[in-house]
């Protein structure tokens, strides 16, 4: 997806550390998401848990915006046509809806519920998401993640996956990047990893193993969910700092409860991240947005949308600034 906002926030974002905290009764900081249109009166709202001031990044997670459930025949549904994607991968995970996928690399594939596409942007990538006219409720997440300098300018990718899902305690896992609860995703990353969608069932509590050197952000979609010991309301995300070991989930509500688990090693470099691009300086994004309005090859192109293309926003004024994680304590 791209963001669509006309003015889109600059945001350059440092690393975190493990400080060491022990494993039991972790705590908990509570991020509530912000509401940011992606276009006209009658287009998507979506609720954005990442980045934000409180938190930039959750592992190499640099951007989480949820939406839905979105009825089609009020909003119109997702056209995004093709835009540009530099030093980052795209995760897509619907809960509901269709979702058609070109990109610049030739893939056209369909994303559906419980179905993993990541895209790899690299160097550059460019890609088009439209729902489908079969689609009458769309509900999902969109995540990125941000790519190490060592693989910053790697080749376009594109990776599909279907992750079995596991029954453990009421609770139904489908892991679709790195491993929790004895299955690992065989979709490559560039970091250590964590994402799954954890389905509980009412009143069920479960405990996972988790790796203590991750930090975690656990999602609610729907239900009240106790996260070790702190109760999460939908659109809101926990996020746990490195060192718990375990991490306890109870579904507080009369009706089933739908999370998106993330985590990942603190991701140590400093990011500039702006529009659809992300970088390491405001030079970055201001050759990678050039070249973009310049219909540079290093994007390629999309078929079955002719010329049309998403213009990028103005540039801000100001050089990009830090924005720092706050520090582990």
């Amino acid at each position: 997806m791209s963001n669509a906002e006309a003015e889109p926030e600059a945001v350059r974002c440092g690393a975190t550390a493990d400080d060491g905290r022990p494993e039991n009764d972790p705590p908990v900081e509570v991020i509530s998401a912000r509401e940011v249109p992606l276009g006209g009166p009658r287009a998507m709202t979506v609720r954005r848990t990442l980045p934000q001031r409180a938190r930039s990044l959750i592992g190499a997670w640099c951007f989480a915006d949820h939406y839905g459930p979105d009825e089609v025949a009020t909003t119109r549904g997702m056209r995004v046509p093709p835009h540009p994607h530099t030093g980052l991968q795209t995760v897509s995970w619907l809960f509901s809806g269709e979702i058609e996928h070109r990109d610049s690399l030739g893939s056209h594939t369909l994303v559906r519920p419980g179905e993993m596409n990541l895209m790899t942007g690299g160097y550059g990538i460019a890609h088009s998401e439209v729902s489908t006219p079969d689609t009458t409720v769309l509900h999902g997440v969109q995540l990125w993640v941000a790519l190490p300098e060592e693989h910053r300018a790697t080749a376009r990718d594109f990776q599909h996956h279907v992750p079995e899902p596991l029954r453990i305690d009421g609770a139904e896992i489908r892991v679709f990047l790195g491993s929790l609860a004895s299955v690992t995703s065989p979709v490559r990353t560039f970091t250590p990893l964590l994402g799954a969608e954890i389905l509980l069932a009412s009143g069920a509590t479960v405990t996972l193993p988790v790796d203590p050197g991750f930090e975690h952000g656990l999602l609610v979609d729907s239900g009240d969910v106790r996260l070790s010991g702190t109760t999460l309301r939908p659109a809101e995300l926990g996020y746990v700092h490195p060192g718990a070991r375990t991490l306890a989930l109870a579904n507080e509500s009369d009706h089933p409860a739908r999370t998106v688990l993330l985590g990942g090693a603190p991701f140590r470099e400093e990011i500039v991240m702006w529009w659809n691009f992300v970088g390491r300086s405001h030079d970055d994004i201001a050759r990678a947005r050039a070249e973009w309005e310049a219909s540079s090859d290093r994007f390629g192109a999309v078929e079955g949308f002719g010329d049309e293309r998403i213009p990028a926003p103005a540039l801000p004024n100001a050089v990009i600034r830090p924005r720092r994680n706050p520090p582990l304590h």
